[in-house]
């Protein structure tokens, strides 16, 4: 029997996605031969995990279900023994990677890679406390149905549980790497105010992501479809493809990896949106193989975004997100020309050659990141009201911001690595804290 880690990062109150993630990780153990351990990353202030861990407590006994609910503590202590035993040469620093101190979507979700390797799963599955199931017919969709299905798989042995197959034929043996599919609802990034106010400021702020060379009319068609995720498609039956998946059709929050996640960590930046979607463009690049559903999740903005602390925050995690694809878009074209050259005779990825990509990128000209800073503050001085206050802090954060954005990257190289000896060091680590084990009688 196989194991897998279904897994569940938060810092929020969420003690509904915990019980509907409980259902999912029950779906998943009473639909195919495996043992599922549901993994939630709790970094939530202690009344907020208490709660949680109240919630927990009250998920029914699922046979081939093992609950873990790990707080801050505990997985320090967890990460402490890896790097010990994984012996990189900056241990304080790959702690600090790890589990920094402020919020890191890449650095939760490698947390969740580590602890995987250490319960022995072959494929981590992530979902996200902002988000809930499509339902039909009052009964939720689950992802984990298609991922199960396909993922680990060799590709020509996927092709019968998908509707469709797209995929070269020559990648016939090797195996389904990603299976994922998207979001409908709210936009992913929370900036849909600032489409309601001007549609045109929009449109020029979000096509800061593409690289600086496009013209005007491709940074506006980019533009025009990011952060949609599936727009306002309702699930009423499944259909699936085999294929080289396009990362923007999928999103982190419902996704899952074999493999590939043990080679190429994420990138540890903190308050910076989209640092966890590095790993769907190095699939696509290596022409690994990969199936895209239609069991998107349902997206939803948390109240604390609404509040002056929060706007701050996340406009701050966009305007980073901005600087750091100087960086990522040089990365991504680099392996988009190294294609299959990425995988060595295994299919796995040769993790030095991406390593090498992104510190050569640390060399880059920040120029284009001065010219984005400068778009930016005209952008939302035009705005007014917050967004033009938020440009004075901006524009006092102007060369932190620009420092932080190079740091990022080259803490980056360092840690992929690092990363395969911090895995198989991992497999050698038992996390000290299990909430409950499988009922393997009742099996």
């Amino acid at each position: 029997m196989r194991r897998i880690c279904l897994t569940l990062p938060t810092n929020r109150a969420c003690a509904e996605a915990i019980t509907a993630i409980g259902e999912e990780a029950a779906y998943a153990a009473g639909h195919f031969d495996v043992e599922v351990h549901l993994l939630i990353l709790d970094s939530s202030a202690a009344p907020v995990f208490a709660a949680h861990a109240a919630v927990v407590r009250e998920l029914p006994a699922v046979p081939g279900v093992v609950v873990h609910h790990f707080d801050e503590a505990v997985q320090r202590d967890f990460l402490r023994q890896v790097i010990h035993r994984a012996g990189p040469a900056k241990p304080d620093l790959m702690l600090d990677l790890m589990l920094p101190a402020a919020l890191s979507y890449g650095a939760c979700t490698n947390r969740a890679f580590l602890i995987a390797a250490a319960l022995g799963c072959e494929s981590v599955h992530r979902r996200d406390s902002d988000s809930r199931y499509q339902t039909v017919d009052g009964v939720p969709v689950f992802p984990v149905h298609h991922e199960l299905t396909s993922i680990g798989s060799r590709a020509a042995d996927a092709v019968g549980g998908v509707t469709r197959s797209t995929l070269d034929a020559r990648y016939a043996d090797r195996p389904v790497t990603m299976v994922g599919a998207s979001f409908v609802g709210e936009l992913s990034v929370d900036i849909g105010d600032i489409l309601e106010r001007d549609r045109d400021v929009y449109l020029d702020m979000v096509g800061l992501w593409a690289p600086a060379e496009w013209s005007a009319e491709r940074k506006r068609e980019l533009a025009e479809e990011s952060f949609l995720g599936a727009g306002t498609e309702v699930f009423t039956r499944d259909d699936s493809t085999l294929t080289v998946v396009d990362p923007m059709r999928v999103d982190m929050c419902n996704i899952s990896f074999h493999r590939v996640h043990e080679s190429v960590p994420l990138p540890p930046a903190t308050d910076t949106i989209g640092s966890d979607y590095f790993l769907m463009h190095l699939v696509e690049s290596a022409a690994l193989p990969g199936v895209l559903h239609n069991r998107h999740i349902v997206n939803y903005y948390t109240g604390e975004r609404r509040t002056p602390q929060g706007f701050i925050a996340y406009q701050t995690r966009f305007v980073k997100f901005v600087l750091s694809m100087l960086y990522l878009n040089h990365v991504y074209d680099r392996m988009a020309q190294a294609g299959e050259s990425l995988l060595d005779d295994q299919y796995r990825v040769r993790a030095s050659v991406v390593a090498g990509f992104v510190r050569e990128s640390t060399g880059l000209d920040r120029s284009e990141n001065v010219a984005r800073l400068d778009s930016l503050d005209r952008s939302y001085c035009r705005l007014g009201d917050r967004y033009a206050q938020f440009a004075d802090v901006l524009a006092a954060r102007r060369e932190r911001l620009l420092a932080e954005a190079r740091q990022d990257t080259e803490d980056f190289a360092l840690l992929i690595e690092a990363w395969e000896p911090m895995v198989a060091a991992a497999r050698l680590t038992r996390p000290r804290s299990v909430q409950r084990q499988p009922d393997r009688g009742s099996r």
